[in-house]
């Protein structure tokens, strides 16, 4: 396995975080994680990661369970919240094992201890596998209930230095309106943190939002289902809405 990257290209930022859906895992399945597609998101990893680019990666765990849904319920919520962290746990180790199947060093970096399976979260050293170009999966959210991965993505990205989030979704930008129940729905190219926040867009909850505003931290939302979509935008050829000031 190679610690370095191979490309040389010019992309505009050098340092991102990657957020993607546990249900992004799970393909057409309805539940759990469909391997194929676990493959095919490792490789559009990898065409990034061979341009040079240092990745942080936050995964969702609701393709396993969902802390919030388990509380609705009747599951006290501290214990479903925990229960979906254990979710991304696993969600992160089977990226991980896809990712350094096509040779890329990995680290699954977890905020809960579990020093057989992931390394405890400890930002400098975090930050070191980035300088020597690993892969660093952030997985059991921020480690306290009631915290949602999209939150946690924004915080590790701060702490990271990142100079973006990236959200994966099924879409290739923030619309004024679901596209795939509206034909005039309309993409936009930018949008501010306020404008998500005050028309409900959903891009992430609000507080990964307030804190990425806080942080001056531009989220841009593609589709993940796009064939070479997160190189694309790094390249310049993508699709896309940036949220930003």
């Amino acid at each position: 396995m190679s610690d370095t990257g191979t490309g040389n290209e010019t992309t505009k930022y050098n340092r991102v975080m990657l957020k993607i859906s546990g249900e992004a895992l799970m393909g057409d399945q309805g539940f759990g994680l469909h391997p194929p597609t676990v493959e095919r998101i490792a490789k559009e990893v990898q065409t990034v990661h061979e341009m040079g680019v240092e990745i942080c990666m936050v995964i969702g765990g609701g393709n396993i369970f969902r802390g919030l849904s388990g509380s609705a319920q009747g599951m006290e919520r501290t214990t479903a919240d925990y229960m979906g962290m254990l979710a991304t746990v696993m969600n992160a180790l089977a990226m991980q094992s896809a990712l350094e199947g096509l040779g890329i060093h990995t680290r699954v970096i977890s905020a809960i201890t579990m020093n057989e399976v992931a390394e405890p979260y400890i930002r400098r050293r975090a930050v070191r596998h980035l300088e020597k170009k690993r892969i660093c999966i952030f997985a059991a959210g921020t480690g306290n209930p009631y915290f949602t991965t999209d939150t946690a993505a924004t915080l590790r990205a701060s702490e990271m230095a990142c100079e973006a989030i990236f959200k994966g979704t099924k879409v290739d930008g923030v619309y004024d309106k679901d596209p795939a129940k509206h034909n005039d729905a309309t993409r936009y190219d930018t949008i501010t943190y306020d404008e998500v926040l005050a028309q409900h867009l959903g891009v992430m909850d609000a507080s990964a939002i307030a804190l990425a505003r806080e942080n001056s931290l531009p989220i841009v939302v593609f589709s993940l289902d796009d064939e070479g979509g997160f190189r694309g935008i790094l390249d310049g050829s993508g699709t896309s809405t940036t949220v930003r000031d």
